[in-house]
């Protein structure tokens, strides 16, 4: 699967353009993945991380529902 990000640089502005980049992979969950796939994780460990991933997600899911 590739995905192609595209950043303009405008007037020469590298270090700015680099900051957005960042930015938008922290935000898209790149380099947690980067971290997961690098390291070993025990699969007790992956369970536990997996299940606090849901119980985060359901939570922010609720906050959103009773905004409405």
């Amino acid at each position: 699967m590739e995905v192609f990000i595209k950043i303009e640089v405008k007037d020469n502005n590298v270090e700015q353009a680099l900051r957005v980049l960042k930015r938008r992979l922290q935000r898209d969950g790149f380099f947690k993945i980067v971290k997961l796939k690098n390291t070993y994780e025990k699969p007790s460990e992956k369970k536990k991380r997996i299940k606090q991933e849901n119980i985060k997600r359901t939570k922010k899911l609720q906050k959103l529902k009773n905004r409405i």
